[in-house]
């Protein structure tokens, strides 16, 4: 499991929804975490299945996130 930055961050990464087997249709799931390559991004709902945005810095505490690796 991976070490996150803080408690909010590690909740949202983690969130999972009853009526929403998959994160990326369920409102309430705001972050995913790429375990392989180490990426925070903030889930895009949409029609398409939606997707992620990659993002530096955790909205909550502001802490700098690991480096992108490609």
């Amino acid at each position: 499991m991976a070490k996150h930055c803080c408690e909010t961050m590690r909740y949202n990464v983690e969130y999972t929804c009853d009526a929403h087997p998959d994160r990326f249709d369920c409102p309430d799931c705001l972050v995913n975490y790429n375990k392989s390559s180490r990426r925070y991004g903030l889930i895009i709902l949409n029609e398409a299945g939606g997707g992620v945005i990659t993002i530096a810095y955790c909205p909550w505490c502001g802490t700098k996130l690991p480096e992108l690796t490609d």
